[in-house]
């Protein structure tokens, strides 16, 4: 980690220099995404992204209770990407659930649980339910259910923010692919959701229901709404046959891409080599890393991301390092972020990143504490939240020629 007052090393007028040079920086961030941006979508060239027709670079961050989390709660994590200048919000649609009176279908995580959003609180918010009188798959379009996608979209808007929305999560912590094959009873969590005829006709149906819905905020139809970034399949689909999972995504994003020809369309990172970057459908590639659980050094971590970029240039998409973490127990957190950051923003074959994940005040009035992965991102002024904004300053930055 630098020390402090390392960045204004002696030539010329150092602090001069530097505060005109930020200066610059936030200027030029400004007259590139305000205003006419949000009206148009972002599309794919090469290995980047164009957005009305200058280069998109993404700078993002990941947030799993913008969808069930209270209006203020959404606000600030908003608020607070937006300090961060970062231009990407990640999440995913949920919480999913059994019947809401619990009989005869239950639903197999505490979704009425009242801890803090960040601690997968839902307080009884749903946005997808078994109707146990119809027999089928519902929407909840009320205040507690669709409505909150909505506010997220409208107040993203507002900031100039572009969103990354993945249909579903396939993890069970707030429902997911996984709440969704029990509906038919089974036991089988990698394989059922994505071969079973039901689960595939409810999940085509749930696509066809977000695009073609009408913003009761906005008044905008998902699909023609140019904030939404992309929209991803599935957020990490965990299926263990590589075949299946590239059925899956072929299937899945055409039937997206069949409805919506506006929007990027990427699977949400479901194989470690990216073999779903090859499917014609599918814009982009993301990869999700933590060397945690990778087993590997924060080093070679560091070279993964070269590698990932490789293979996004051989097929001529955009490649997403789309979560990563590191433990804030770790002694340099703040200059392995910095070390990785400045390697995807070096390489020009990089289209971005969006770190797992920026969490906010809750309602409680305190920032949440993850105990367990210790990966969470705060706006608390730390070294790790200063590496973050200067380093979504100079990504987002990095097409641009310096000042004279």
């Amino acid at each position: 980690m630098k020390q402090p007052g390392t960045l204004f090393r002696p030539f010329m007028h150092p602090v001069r220099a530097m505060l005109s040079f930020v200066c610059w920086l936030a200027l030029s961030i400004a007259v590139a995404y305000a205003g006419g941006g949000a009206q148009e979508f972002v599309k794919r060239q090469g290995t980047g992204f164009v957005l009305n027709g200058a280069p998109f670079t993404v700078a993002g961050i990941n947030n799993h209770y913008l969808t069930f989390g209270s209006p203020q709660e959404v606000v600030r994590v908003l608020d607070d990407a937006a300090a961060m200048h970062a231009n990407v919000v990640r999440t995913f649609i949920q919480p999913v659930i059994g019947s809401p009176q619990g009989a005869p279908m239950p639903t197999i995580w505490d979704w009425n649980s009242t801890s803090d959003s960040s601690d997968m609180g839902a307080k009884g918010v749903y946005l997808i339910y078994w109707d146990a009188s119809r027999q089928r798959m519902a929407f909840n379009e009320g205040r507690d259910g669709f409505i909150r996608l909505d506010f997220l979209v409208a107040e993203a808007r507002k900031r100039n923010l572009k969103l990354l929305i993945a249909f579903l999560d396939f993890w069970d912590y707030a429902g997911g692919a996984q709440q969704m094959r029990t509906w038919y009873g089974s036991d089988d969590p990698n394989t059922f959701f994505f071969s079973d005829p039901r689960c595939l006709e409810d999940y085509r149906t749930l696509v066809s229901y977000v695009l073609n819905r009408k913003n009761t905020i906005t008044g905008t139809v998902y699909k023609d709404d140019p904030t939404i970034f992309a929209w991803e399949l599935m957020n990490e689909p965990n299926v263990k046959t590589g075949k299946l999972l590239i059925s899956w995504v072929s299937d899945m994003a055409a039937h997206v891409k069949s409805i919506d020809p506006n929007h990027l369309v990427g699977t949400g990172y479901g194989h470690e080599q990216m073999a779903d970057i090859s499917v014609p459908s599918v814009d982009f590639g993301a990869w999700h890393g933590y060397p945690l659980y990778f087993n590997i050094t924060n080093e070679k971590f560091a070279t993964m991301i070269g590698e990932f970029c490789e293979i996004g240039k051989r097929a001529s998409k955009p490649v997403l390092l789309e979560e990563f973490g590191l433990a804030r127990s770790h002694a340099d957190q703040a200059g392995v972020y910095a070390k990785w950051l400045a390697a995807v923003r070096e390489n020009a074959d990089c289209a971005g990143w969006l770190v797992w994940r920026l969490v906010s005040r809750q309602d409680s009035g305190s920032f949440p504490t993850d105990q367990h992965d210790q990966f969470d991102i705060h706006n608390d002024g730390g070294p790790a939240w200063t590496v973050l904004q200067k380093e979504a300053i100079l990504m987002r930055s990095r097409s641009a020629a310096p000042p004279p």
